[in-house]
């Protein structure tokens, strides 16, 4: 069992927020991000109330500072969604959770468009050969990225009707987060951060 991660005052100055305003984030991609890893975390500790409060947090959030477009929204939307559900409120997590799938489903044609940085390498040759061959990398890191929206799509109809998620999600978000700050860290990010309950 994981322990539940506090997420890290983005008010005061951090190595992490430095670099994701030094890439060109805004102070509240990364408050979003943090407050979904940590929920996520409540959620799997077992800790409901903390949940729930912290899901409806970064739904606010949200809604005030992303595009309708943002997979991200739909995300909020959806652990929302949960977070009304586990509140007894099944009207509004039905609608909420209507809403998310129908801009979950626009996804996969923004992933085109998706801003790609470069990748840390270990070593010149690694970052030569990236950059020699940068289309046969996007193409490839498009085709995963395409595989991730479309488990996050199968997972989230499972939830919305109360079944068990096909794949896991929140157990991958460590291995997969991208060390960089950009558009493909945004969309895993509402890929794998999507809440899943425990038990159905």
């Amino acid at each position: 069992m994981t322990m539940s991660a506090e997420p890290t005052s983005v008010s005061e100055p951090n190595p992490e927020l430095a670099a994701a305003l030094a890439a060109g984030w805004r102070r509240c991609d990364l408050e979003w991000e943090q407050l979904q890893e940590a929920g996520n975390a409540a959620l799997l500790n077992g800790e409901d109330a903390r949940a729930v409060s912290l899901f409806l947090k970064a739904y606010r959030l949200a809604f005030f500072r992303f595009r309708r477009g943002d997979p991200r929204y739909a995300t909020s939307l959806a652990n929302a969604g949960l977070a009304a559900r586990m509140r007894g409120r099944k009207g509004q997590a039905d609608r909420r959770y209507d809403k998310a799938m129908m801009l979950w489903g626009q996804v996969p044609n923004q992933i085109g468009q998706l801003q790609i940085k470069p990748r840390a390498r270990s070593s010149l040759f690694h970052l030569r050969m990236e950059a020699r061959h940068w289309e046969t990398y996007r193409a490839n890191m498009e085709a995963r990225l395409g595989g991730f929206v479309g488990e996050t799509s199968e997972c989230l109809q499972a939830i919305a009707q109360g079944d068990k998620p096909l794949h896991r999600l929140y157990a991958r978000w460590r291995g997969e987060q991208p060390s960089v700050f950009d558009d493909t860290r945004k969309l895993l990010a509402a890929a794998l951060l999507l809440a899943a309950p425990t038990a159905v």
